[in-house]
């Protein structure tokens, strides 16, 4: 069952004068209890779609068209004051840098019971239980006595835990998790995204996961939607996807991943276009090594390949 669904989101940017488009036609689905990865390099347009989702982005940017619904109803004709109750309480965001996302000048505690109290009206004691309970949740040692402690005093895995705990704590049915690890060690990487792969299991947590990283989700997500310039340019079940990619950029994607079978370490040549880069066609012809004449004149559309596979791309 559909939990959230992203229909056809187009976006873009003021800048001055000169309005650019950022997201093209973006649409992807996010079952109950599933986790969805949407993978692609820096500025392809992740965040940006996973924001949309919550209503945070920027004033210089604009929808112009689409419809983001969450339990059938669709969330950009909500109020302010509507997506306010929604965030935290029912779609929760795991921000990219536990670093900055807790204010140092109260401890983790004030801040977890701020949500509590703000999300599931509850004070006193029955919130301290509450957040005792989401710090035992993301497996916090000493959950209690944790509480009383600065922001400082967490590592940076720590930081992550906590960040995850306040997302439990007003049982949000939706996880939005942008790039949760890139600012913590392998060892620490492997941790968090196990202990999400937990809360998905053990809840029915639902988790849109926004990551550069392939081999951070081959072995956690259920599905994979790779973006490149604002679009989706392939869409399938996780397995598929990592024994038959079928859009060369996904085989270029997964071709520099260090453990790709063919043991060398592979690039993409190449940078992925600007906004005010304008290409004809399909925006990674210019980078593609099976680039054909219709490939720098029409854009392809997502299509299927086979059962639940869909690709964009000429040369499928």
């Amino acid at each position: 069952m559909e939990i959230l669904e992203v229909r056809n989101l187009n976006l873009g940017f003021q800048f001055e004068n000169v309005f650019r488009q950022a997201l093209y036609d973006v649409s992807f689905s996010l079952e109950k209890g599933k986790m969805l990865s949407l993978v692609g390099e820096s500025g392809c347009g992740k965040t940006m779609s996973a924001m949309s989702i919550l209503g945070l982005i920027p004033k210089t940017a604009r929808i112009t068209s689409g419809e983001i619904f969450y339990k059938g109803e669709n969330l950009l004709k909500k109020s302010q004051k509507q997506m306010q109750n929604i965030r935290g309480s029912k779609v929760a965001l795991i921000p990219q840098d536990p670093m900055t996302s807790l204010n140092p000048l109260y401890t983790v505690g004030d801040q977890l019971l701020e949500i509590i109290k703000l999300h599931q009206n509850l004070e006193g004691a029955e919130a301290l239980k509450r957040a005792v309970e989401a710090f035992d949740a993301v497996q916090i040692p000493g959950a209690k006595s944790r509480l009383k402690n600065y922001p400082h005093e967490f590592s940076g895995g720590m930081k992550q835990r906590a960040i995850i705990a306040m997302a439990l704590a007003c049982n949000a049915e939706i996880l939005i998790a942008d790039e949760p690890t890139t600012a913590l060690d392998v060892t620490i990487q492997s941790q968090i995204m196990s202990l999400l792969q937990e809360i998905k299991l053990n809840n029915n947590t639902s988790i849109l996961l926004i990551t550069h990283d392939l081999a951070l989700v081959s072995e956690n997500s259920d599905d994979i939607a790779v973006m490149y310039a604002g679009r989706i340019v392939e869409k399938a079940p996780s397995e598929e996807f990592f024994s038959n990619p079928n859009h060369p950029y996904s085989k270029a994607l997964l071709k520099s991943l260090p453990s790709n079978t063919s043991g060398k370490l592979e690039t993409i040549q190449g940078q992925p276009p600007t906004l005010s880069q304008e290409i004809d066609g399909c925006k990674f012809n210019p980078r593609c090594e099976y680039c054909m004449e219709i490939c720098t004149s029409k854009v392809p559309v997502l299509e299927n390949i086979s059962q639940n596979h869909k690709s964009a791309c000429w040369c499928k």
